[in-house]
């Protein structure tokens, strides 16, 4: 069975967040590259009301069969209870970089 890629969106406070989550689930081989985005302001619902807050995201490559395994990297190492957790299918994409995110994680 082909691997299959996958890209994982993950919002974090701040900076320090941002490093120790991206830093664990490289080091721990859950995801090849982790992108740090900064300035993201979000406008979401909570417990009944409109939030606002300024955040970083974190963009990760992975496979799809790493994803519960990232899922539970990310959430170990998350001060949210409930962290933006999204993956995406990468449909398309060079062999030579899919080959290389999968001897990352493997």
């Amino acid at each position: 069975m082909e691997e299959t890629l996958i890209t994982v969106f993950v919002t974090v406070p701040d900076r320090t967040v941002a490093e120790k989550v991206s830093r664990a689930v490289v080091e721990d081989r859950l995801a090849a590259c982790v992108n740090i985005v900064p300035g993201i302001e979000s406008i979401y619902r909570w417990q009944g009301t409109t939030e606002t807050s300024s955040e970083l995201l974190l963009i990760m490559k992975t496979t799809r069969s790493r994803f519960s395994q990232l899922e539970l990297g990310v959430l170990r190492e998350h001060p949210s209870d409930t962290p933006e957790i999204i993956a995406t299918t990468i449909s398309d994409v060079t062999d030579r970089y899919k080959r290389w995110v999968i001897e990352s994680v493997s």
